[in-house]
């Protein structure tokens, strides 16, 4: 017996998983309902899935004997479906069938006080495999999450062909839109929103290692027709996976929307042995009738309070981080400095980025050294204890950065372990960053110890470390392991795994330290890994006009406690952008905070606004990284085929967000103002979120500094004329007001941060 079926088996035997003897089944939310039918002996079909003004009763009522509708099947296989619908699930028996007829043979519930579980078990007709379908319902939250394990007992090895993670079938008609993320290195998580169309279409990414590069493995759909921010019917879809992910939508005449979602089979045909168990990664799913900003706002609370974020109810430091500032210049004494400038900020950690080792290979580009995990005494010669002796004498944290998951062909670990790298045996190797960069091959259990290990010894030696920058930066590109067999399809779903055994045994021995999740930016954004890390690198670019966008997307699905936002140079290093110091400091605030320049390079105007700006922060930050986040204006940008039309009108182009806390006893509010013209008519922005009755008072943070021609100083500047102003919610949303934003003679990136409480 399995340990799955035994675990069941035992929750049976002491009573926590109950037999279920109705033919219907409700999961339900605070929000919403999903009602399933699992009469034994008959397919597995999903009955409803909104909002808890369906009843069993009403369902019932409407199907009027067509509960043999094949378009309900909750999970269609490969044999159960006619061909114009199509499979989650396909297996290649032992005799080369590729037919399944799946049909309930029992089914039971958990019942825990923070969630319900269903477990549904299929088994096929004809030869002896078992599907287990699983749905698991939050109590506190608006989820609802789906996923399979698949078992045989053929003789021989079975083939998954496909293996999704869960269907949904949207009985809508030809108004839903699909809005989902795509983006690239430094241009992450632009939104799309489209309608959808007859047909079949695909999201998926293929990279191997980082699936939120390129497209992103979650997206919503708008019932209503074009999405709305807070209002309309939105179902919002997310995959728990780290790796290849497919998500396709199929629109056949008449039959509303059908969802399918998971591993991307391109590639990874499974081989399944008998009485092994493949288990297929979550799949969460939401339902609002608040937009696309209740979607959000159950992804994010999901993400908190059900592990799905590391520590998710924990607000994050106030950091520096090295590399923007001094690249792989490091030295004892430049560490040291910027240490002092961070603390003098008001700051809280100080993070040590690439450039830190190699001994045989020093570290001075990115052509060499990954693997050899030594400090290099040249560059620091007291080692990190003397770094991270300094950063307790100056009342801060220290942090490193590490890539463990790579290895330079330019490195005393490849030359002794070049079997680690993933590899084509007989092939010429395909090389990445810096010409000489390979992926370690996480299916080998010597490379998982290894590292394992490394941050094992790093923790170990130097207790004082808080924090680590654990990156990515390299896609799979060598299809091959010599760990596997020489042919294999199981490559890309078997790294993943391996890595996440490796995160399973740090976390379980070091569950306090912070550790960031960065893949060439916010390329590893995603639910798969997300519960062994507490945030992630939202993008490379830290220009904060681009910023305002990626970070925009970004927070359609992920807390803003995860989505980590520096301060940035100016002029800015990738667009040559020049943006005032507030700006930069507005921006980076609405996530968790941080800084990544040279500050000895910073202005005195800077380094005063920055000191400002850290301390409203910390007054602040419970709100902005555990509120409820709601978007007010997206951002849009300047249509330039209107210059020069004779109808083009100039109208300035605003960004507005704010987050309240779940008594709605407070909120910050933050605008920007992305460009502007002359004569423009200004922005009215209606706040949301907040309680109609109360009186809130408007406090201005993070006010601009002004210079003092008397003292030739740098001075705390005046907040705006809504500073003090007392107004009820009610007129704040319904109403709302005309932020101080521009003028007519001001420069483009104004911005305002407003605390009401």
């Amino acid at each position: 017996m399995k340990a799955r079926q035994l675990f069941v088996f035992i929750l049976a035997c002491i009573g926590l998983f109950s037999p279920v003897h109705a033919a219907f089944v409700t999961m339900e939310t605070p929000g919403t309902r999903l009602i399933l039918d699992v009469t034994e002996g008959q397919l597995l079909r999903s009955l409803y899935y909104g909002d808890k003004s369906a009843t069993v009763n009403d369902i019932t009522q409407l199907l009027n004997g067509q509960i043999n509708d094949q378009t309900v099947n909750a999970y269609p296989a490969f044999g159960d479906i006619d061909m114009i619908h199509l499979p989650a699930l396909q297996v290649q028996h032992a005799n080369g069938d590729l037919s399944l007829n799946l049909q309930v043979q029992q089914s039971a519930i958990n019942n825990q006080p923070d969630y319900q579980e269903l477990c549904v078990t299929l088994m096929d007709k004809l030869q002896p495999v078992t599907v287990r379908v699983f749905y698991k319902a939050w109590r506190n939250v608006d989820i609802i999450e789906t996923w399979t394990e698949i078992e045989h007992r053929e003789k021989r090895p079975v083939i998954l062909k496909r293996f999704d993670s869960g269907y949904l079938h949207i009985g809508e008609g030809d108004n839903v839109w699909l809005t989902h993320l795509h983006g690239d290195w430094a241009a992450e998580a632009f939104v799309t929103h489209e309608p959808l169309t007859r047909g079949l279409k695909t999201i998926r990414n293929t990279d191997g290692a980082r699936n939120a590069h390129l497209d992103a493995p979650e997206v919503m759909l708008s019932l209503d027709g074009a999405p709305q921010e807070n209002s309309g019917r939105v179902i919002g879809v997310a995959l728990c996976w780290s790796g290849n992910f497919e998500i396709r939508l199929n629109v056949p005449n008449n039959q509303g929307v059908h969802l399918y979602a998971g591993i991307d089979p391109q590639s990874s045909e499974y081989v399944l042995a008998p009485k092994r168990v493949f288990t297929t990664p979550k799949l969460a799913l939401t339902y609002s009738t608040s937009g696309i900003g209740g979607v959000s706002r159950a992804f994010h609370r999901w993400a908190r309070t059900c592990g799905y974020l590391h520590n998710g109810n924990a607000v994050r430091d106030i950091l520096l981080n090295s590399w923007e500032g001094i690249y792989f210049d490091i030295t004892e004494q430049r560490i040291i400095d910027m240490m002092d400038d961070i603390a003098a900020f008001g700051g809280e950690l100080f993070v040590m980025d690439d450039g830190w080792f190699g001994s045989k290979y020093p570290r001075n580009n990115d052509s060499s050294s990954l693997g050899d995990w030594v400090v290099d005494t040249r560059k620091l010669p007291g080692g990190l204890q003397a770094l991270t002796e300094a950063a307790k004498q100056r009342h801060i944290k220290f942090g490193i950065w590490i890539e463990p998951e790579a290895v330079n062909t330019v490195s005393e670990l490849y030359e002794q372990h070049p079997d680690w790298a993933l590899q084509v045996p007989g092939r010429e190797l395909k090389l990445g960053r810096g010409g000489t960069q390979l992926v370690l091959d996480m299916t080998n259990p010597k490379v998982q110890d290894f590292i394992f290990q490394l941050v094992d010894d790093l923790l170990t030696k130097n207790p004082e470390i808080a924090y680590i920058k654990w990156d990515a930066n390299a896609s799979i590109q060598n299809y091959g392991s010599p760990c596997l067999e020489s042919i294999n399809t199981q490559l890309y779903i078997d790294y993943h795994l391996g890595l996440i055994k490796v995160l399973e045994r740090i976390r379980a021995k070091y569950p306090n330290i912070v550790i960031q999740n960065c893949a060439s930016g916010g390329g590893r954004a995603n639910y798969g890994l997300m519960p062994y890390f507490d945030e992630f690198w939202v993008s490379d670019n830290n220009d904060a006009l681009q910023r305002v966008y990626i970070q925009w997307g970004t927070s359609y699905f992920f807390p803003s406690n995860a989505m980590a936002q520096h301060i940035g140079g100016s002029p800015y290093q990738m667009t040559n952008r020049v943006i005032p110091i507030k700006f930069r400091c507005d921006v980076a605030m609405s996530g968790r905070l941080g800084i990544e320049l040279q500050p000895k390079h910073m202005t005195n105007e800077e380094r005063l606004q920055c000191t400002v700006a850290l301390a409203d922060y910390k007054a602040l930050r419970h709100i902005i990284q555990l509120g409820n986040l709601y978007r007010l204006i997206a951002p849009q940008s300047y249509q330039p085929s209107a210059v020069g039309s004779q109808s083009a009108t100039a109208k300035q182009d605003v960004a507005a967000l704010m987050y309240v806390t779940d008594n709605r006893a407070e909120a910050v509010l933050f605008a920007y103002s992305l460009s502007n013209f002359m004569k423009q008519a200004p922005q009215r922005i209606r706040f949301a979120g907040l309680d109609p009755d109360r009186i809130y008072t408007i406090e201005e943070k993070n006010i601009r500094v002004r210079y003092n021609h008397s003292t030739s100083t740098w001075d705390t500047g005046e907040p705006c004329s809504l500073h003090g102003k007392q107004l009820t919610g009610a007129y704040l949303m319904s109403v709302g007001l005309i932020l101080p934003l521009s003028t007519e003679y001001t420069q483009d990136f104004q911005s305002r941060i407003f605390h009401l409480k």
